[in-house]
């Protein structure tokens, strides 16, 4: 990845942070219950066992209808993802952190490495839907010695 589609992977980031006014779950909010969390981290790490399997099927039905609606096919979104996140399309490590959020929303945050053995972050944003199941909405990644703003 360039330097150029990083800063545009940020600032489409911040724009969906933005206009969804998505951010830490603030005193009062629910939070994520345990089960969420379970959810979260199974939806994500569901989505990377498909990516490693070509299975863009599958990979594809991790994606809230956002995304869905603005890839079209899961072709399109696997082909994007090679393109543009080959590290997460092909992690040589992922470390999950605890997500967080609001019951309805949620950021998860990954720690992976390349194959190159360079380190990264990527920032999930996930949806929770009508039927209670968790979406991802969105993927910022930047290299681990970037700070994300």
């Amino acid at each position: 990845m360039n330097t150029l589609s990083f800063g545009l992977t940020r600032l489409l980031f911040l724009l969906l942070v933005a206009l969804t006014g998505f951010g830490p779950a603030q005193a009062g909010t629910p939070g994520l219950t345990p089960n969420d969390e379970k959810q979260i981290l199974h939806v994500v790490r569901s989505q990377l066992d498909a990516f490693a399997q070509d299975d863009a099927t599958r990979a594809f039905s991790y994606a809230a209808p956002n995304i869905r609606h603005i890839m079209g096919t899961a072709e399109h979104f696997m082909e994007m993802v090679r393109r543009q996140y080959e590290v997460v399309y092909r992690p040589a490590s992922a470390i999950f952190l605890r997500p967080n959020g609001d019951g309805s929303e949620a950021v998860l945050k990954l720690q992976l490495t390349d194959a190159d053995g360079d380190p990264w972050i990527a920032v999930y944003t996930l949806q929770k839907q009508k039927n209670k199941s968790w979406r991802i909405t969105g993927c910022a990644v930047s290299p681990a010695n970037e700070v994300m703003v």
